[in-house]
């Protein structure tokens, strides 16, 4: 079985559902859901269930078709337009579903459980929260091309540049790093 390296931490599990596309405007566009089983992993690499849930195709294409409403409307909402009615619908309907059971363990600790339509709906829930609510100010995109992640800034200036520092901040420092050099030891050559 191949083991999916999943882009977690946007700040909000819609996001991060958003987030399995990576490079969506790019020739190396590159969707880490491919199949059912990548979706069942997914679901709990994300800590929104312990067990991950039976998925088949048609589970994979419904969560699909939500990824894609939850990203235009996150989209929409950056670029300061009004998302598309048929998005806002299919995430309210979705919302609407029962989400994911907690239960608290004897002893401490918990359980989520749930069906891919509970998750579903538990993601359709923070979409709602999150541009709906407060936290839409601090909704971004990624500054690094060609990244096409959405998160939530939640630095305590408010002016995080990237979706992840140990990926696309650090190509993007180590790439001025190489500029400035370049440019020093031309200043130089040219100078001699």
């Amino acid at each position: 079985m191949k083991v999916m390296r999943y882009e977690l931490g946007s700040g909000n599990v819609a996001l991060d559902l958003a987030g399995t596309v990576s490079h969506r405007h790019a020739e190396d566009r590159h969707d880490r859901l491919p199949d059912p089983a990548a979706l069942a992993a997914w679901t709990v690499r994300t800590g929104l269930v312990d067990q991950a849930p039976p998925a088949d195709a048609a589970g994979l294409a419904a969560t699909t078709e939500l990824r894609e409403a939850v990203y235009r409307l996150a989209r929409a909402t950056l670029e300061g337009r009004t998302g598309e009615t048929g998005d806002r619908e299919l995430v309210n309907r979705v919302a609407a579903l029962p989400p994911v059971r907690i239960r608290l363990l004897g002893g401490g600790g918990l359980a989520r459980e749930g069906d891919l339509t509970a998750v579903r709906a538990t993601v359709a829930i923070a979409a709602i929260e999150l541009l709906g609510g407060p936290d839409v100010a601090r909704l971004k995109a990624c500054g690094a091309h060609p990244c096409s992640r959405l998160y939530v800034d939640r630095s305590r200036r408010g002016d995080r540049r990237w979706c992840d520092m140990s990926g696309c901040g650090n190509r993007a420092k180590a790439a001025a790093y190489r500029r400035r050099k370049a440019a020093a030891e031309t200043g130089r050559a040219v100078g001699a």
